[in-house]
């Protein structure tokens, strides 16, 4: 995956497939720690302990049907690459939580990439999806939460037009705010 908002989505896609209703995904970009760090936590069916202990394998999905699960695996592997780690933390029936860190400043660490098209696309494809995002850089901080996006739509679907192009303005007018 090219950049950390893929690795991000697929992620979230896993968590809506594994019965999410709330997904929180945070990113921490710190240049005096020279750290870039991201955190996806949601509260779906979360993995047993056996599964837990495989989830990063290659060669292992919880999907029936499937044979490879690369997602963590490459996200592992991005992680390493810019001398950062990669976590995984889970209790069945409360959910999991993927945590990953970088040096910001290694020469092969991914780029965040485009949040907003990631979050736009998960409200798109996922409209009973309650998700929160926070973004911090260097001291500034934006917090998207759907739930009030929501009622600032005054119930239009999330899924709308309308409601995307909304959220699209909205998500890029936050993230600039986080350059200035």
């Amino acid at each position: 995956m090219e950049d950390l908002s893929l690795h991000i989505l697929d992620i979230a896609e896993n968590a809506v497939a594994a019965g999410s209703r709330l997904i929180r995904i945070s990113i921490t970009e710190d240049a005096a720690r020279d750290l870039l760090s991201l955190e996806v936590s949601d509260d779906g069916n979360g993995l047993r302990r056996e599964e837990l202990e495989k989830a990063a394998d290659p060669f292992f999905s919880t999907k029936s049907g499937h044979r490879t699960g690369l997602g963590l695996a490459l996200l592992h592997q991005a992680a390493i690459e810019a001398n950062g780690t990669m976590e995984l933390r889970s209790v069945p029936g409360r959910g999991t939580t993927v945590s990953a860190s970088f040096q910001a400043s290694h020469p092969d660490r991914k780029p965040v990439g485009n949040m907003v098209d990631t979050i736009t696309a998960l409200l798109n494809a996922c409209q009973d999806l309650s998700l929160v995002y926070v973004h911090s850089r260097d001291g500034k901080r934006i917090v998207f939460d759907s739930r009030e996006m929501r009622e600032e739509l005054a119930g239009a679907p999330v899924h709308s037009a309308k409601a995307q192009m909304v959220i699209h303005g909205y998500l890029n007018q936050e993230e600039e705010s986080l350059t200035h």
